[in-house]
């Protein structure tokens, strides 16, 4: 068993230093705009506080590593609430661990950051979470060589038995080169488990990237043997998220290597699935995720931008695919239509493309959005905050019908699947 560790490294150490006292200014294409900003590092403790013009409660998860990545959220059946990333010095290079934090049950707080493992010469990526009828709680995370691409990437597996305190050594899930985890495990009626993946078959995200495709894994006896299934048509469509939908169908959104739209497709036994076709919610190549809310409407958790913004029955340039804004968006019909949407982060004023491309911590990012409701009603988002940390925002359904989005995406100039 690898105990969490609760260790900091000398060289985050002084990151963290550096940060607080604002002597790290980044390598941007201008030089007054520094990336990294004191506040955030200060920021970075864990405590809830609330948002004075949002109005909402947020906070920002404890810095371990500099970097911070690819969040995805949990509720326990304890009550706990445990947010897990990878983390380390830039993704894909070697020693990117996985790291988790904890909103203990009768915390509004989040705790410290702690190491849940991480290989010297691996890369680790994607963490998501799974708690089994008995307590159980399955960790699936992909991994790469360092600096190797993700197109030699697999799947790994780890598990805990004392509510995420300790964790297995992690063992080879799926070995097929190019598989990357995103999204949570979904529970079918007859009780198989399935779990969304993509594979990425190229050597980065835009050359080439239009052969990655979907899949699903299916398991009927607990984990121990899987089927694998080919979403249809999903060339290009990447990182299924899948919810439960009426009537006992499945309904999946995608990522889009075009970064055009977000996709939709639907299953009745979430291994036949129906062409993957464009929604109104664009996509700039970036991850998304939904939840069906207790009440049965979905959420969808997104950047609300592309690389082009469709207007009339021409194209015009969009938003250059900017990670940013992270919006919510509201459907009552299975993501057919999505009448509702708010932004929940909005980013930096002035700060565009130039600043989103240095490969460092601090710059102009907000992406890969995890979304749950806790049992309470409380509606929780997690997102990568400039690649420093996560920033963990908590609302309530209602929030996000009183406002709206600087987006691409406005309700009402389209309202239904293309």
């Amino acid at each position: 068993m690898n105990v969490a560790s609760r260790s900091i490294s000398l060289g985050v150490v002084l990151f963290s230093s550096l940060a607080a006292s604002g002597q790290t200014p980044a390598q941007t294409s201008s030089p007054a705009k520094i990336l990294i900003e004191p506040w955030v590092a200060k920021a970075a403790d864990g405590v809830e506080r609330p948002n004075p013009t949002q109005k909402f409660k947020e906070a920002y998860l404890p810095i371990l590593y500099p970097s911070s990545h690819a969040a995805n959220l949990l509720e326990l059946k304890n009550g706990d609430v445990l947010c897990l990333w990878f983390s380390g010095s830039w993704e894909g290079s070697s020693e990117v661990g996985i790291v988790m934090s904890r909103r203990a049950k009768s915390s509004r707080n989040w705790g410290p950051t702690v190491l849940i493992d991480r290989r010297a010469g691996e890369s680790f990526q994607n963490p998501v979470l799974f708690q089994e009828p008995d307590g159980t709680i399955d960790l699936y995370h992909s991994t790469q060589g360092a600096d190797a691409g993700e197109a030699n990437a697999h799947a790994l597996h780890l598990v805990s038995k004392d509510n995420g305190v300790t964790w297995t050594n992690p063992e080879l899930l799926f070995g097929k080169p190019g598989a990357f985890s995103r999204h949570p495990m979904v529970v079918l009626k007859d009780g198989t488990w399935m779990l969304p993946l993509s594979y990425v078959t190229s050597a980065d995200i835009w050359k080439g990237a239009e052969t990655n495709y979907s899949a699903t894994e299916l398991s009927s006896d607990q984990g121990k043997s899987w089927k694998e299934c080919l979403m249809a048509e999903t060339q290009g469509k990447i990182q299924p998220t899948v919810v439960s939908g009426v009537s006992d169908q499945l309904v999946a959104f995608f990522r889009s290597r075009a970064s055009d739209f977000i996709y939709r497709s639907t299953s009745s036994d979430g291994c036949k699935w129906t062409p993957a076709v464009a929604t109104v919610l664009p996509n700039n190549n970036a991850s998304v995720q939904a939840f069906r809310l207790r009440d049965g409407n979905i959420v969808m958790a997104f950047d609300n931008s592309s690389i082009n913004k469709q207007q009339g029955n021409g194209k015009q340039q969009g938003n250059e695919g900017l990670r940013k804004p992270v919006s919510i968006a509201l459907s009552a019909d299975d993501g057919k239509t999505w009448p509702y949407v708010r932004d929940v982060e909005v980013g930096r004023p002035g700060y565009g493309m130039a600043e989103q491309k240095p490969k460092e911590p601090g710059r102009e990012e907000y992406s890969y959005p995890t979304i749950m409701q806790t049992r309470d009603g409380e509606i929780l988002i997690a997102f990568t905050y400039r690649r420093q940390t996560i920033k963990v925002v908590s609302l309530k359904e209602d929030w996000i019908k009183k406002g709206g989005t600087s987006g691409e995406y406005k309700p009402g100039e389209a309202s239904a699947l293309h």
